[in-house]
């Protein structure tokens, strides 16, 4: 289906290069993204200005990013990639560009420069971390708490997650090793700058996995972000990990009784990755697109509606307020000082080499 906005556009044209010739470039685009509160900056930020400027255009939503690696390699060896836009974490990105199924990109071929000239390769500076990978957003994984289930003292460590006594009552954790690994090595004592080294080790692993092991049977395991805001507002759980977009929304627009503890946030980027071998006029439409949807303007909108870091350093100056509430968006970021005075930084390098393996054993611990 066709998505328009008729108020969405103010201006935009001047600030982009001009489009290719609607006559090479494909009608139809299938983006790849995680639904929920994400999936709806995307489409107010650019897809809906986007359509604006090209009305014959329709967009086809698949809300597969969680899986989008398992997915690609399915349709890579079918003949048939029905893809082409996938917004990923930077670690899947990685896999994706080292076993071909992701293209590479140029940036100052294929992306926009900055206002003031600043070539988009220095605009986007050290987040470009793979060839195949366009950055978008700095977010973060960090917990939310119920504020009436958790007692007179709210939780103020990761590590509390890991005390029942303290605080009974089931805890969400993403059905996946990053960052519950992490997570569970620094509250049995690992310094954060050993804890790679630590888990390159068939003892670490087991080390982190017994860490879990305290906490197993009160665990609800998630997959997509929106899952944990859900379980919070509901009172099936009383604390859990997710996204902290989804955290903002359930509290600053749902307003739920929900807090948030920012300690050890595992910093991260998501961006879109191209699939390769897209045919001559879908690959057009989506290069026309991906240029329009992070440039500099575009990132900073994006702010408006989600409390995610933009991933230009132009941007930043341009994060202002939320569309419909008018509060001040900066203090909700997870960059923001006050939210980052102890934070993880993943490895995305790390987890590019060690993924699948470590997929492999967190799923037979969750078995046993």
């Amino acid at each position: 289906m066709k998505l328009r906005n008729l108020s969405a556009l103010a201006a935009t044209t001047a600030l982009c290069a001009p489009m290719a010739l609607a006559a090479d470039m494909a009608n139809e685009m299938t983006l790849v993204s995680w639904g929920g509160a994400y999936q709806q900056s995307q489409l107010k930020a650019y897809v809906e200005p986007y359509l604006e400027m090209n009305p014959d255009v329709t967009v086809v939503w698949d809300e597969s990013s969680a899986e989008a690696t398992a997915k690609l390699r399915a349709m890579s060896e079918a003949g048939n990639v029905t893809w082409d836009l996938v917004d990923v974490v930077a670690s899947d990105a990685m896999r994706l560009c080292d076993e071909g199924l992701a293209m590479e990109i140029d940036p100052d071929e294929d992306l926009a420069e900055a206002p003031d000239g600043t070539s988009a390769s220095d605009d986007f500076g050290d987040l470009l971390v793979s060839d195949c990978f366009v950055p978008q957003i700095v977010y973060s994984t960090t917990f939310g708490y119920r504020t009436d289930l958790v007692g007179d003292t709210a939780p103020s460590s990761v590590c509390d997650v890991f005390d029942l006594e303290a605080f009974p009552g089931k805890r969400a954790l993403q059905k996946r090793p990053i960052d519950n690994m992490e997570w569970a090595l620094f509250c049995d004592g690992v310094a954060k700058d050993e804890i790679y080294d630590v888990l390159d080790t068939d003892e670490g692993v087991a080390r982190a996995l017994a860490k879990l092991d305290t906490i197993k049977d009160s665990v609800v395991w998630w997959s997509a972000g929106a899952e944990t805001p859900q379980l919070l507002a509901d009172g099936e759980v009383v604390m859990g990990s997710t996204y902290n977009g989804r955290l903002f929304s359930a509290i600053a627009e749902q307003d739920q009784p929900i807090g948030m503890l920012w300690d050890m946030q595992s910093f991260d980027l998501d961006g879109w990755i191209v699939p390769e071998g897209l045919p001559e006029d879908r690959k057009a439409r989506v290069m026309d697109f991906l240029k329009f949807a992070t440039d500099t303007q575009r990132l900073a909108d994006q702010a408006k509606y989600i409390s995610y870091g933009p991933a230009r350093a132009s941007s930043a100056p341009l994060v202002g307020k939320h569309e419909e509430l008018g509060i001040d968006m900066a203090p909700h970021m997870p960059t923001d000082p006050a939210n980052a005075t102890n934070v993880h930084i993943y490895d995305y390098e790390w987890w590019a080499d060690n993924r699948d393996d470590m997929d492999a054993k967190f799923q037979a611990w969750l078995a046993q």
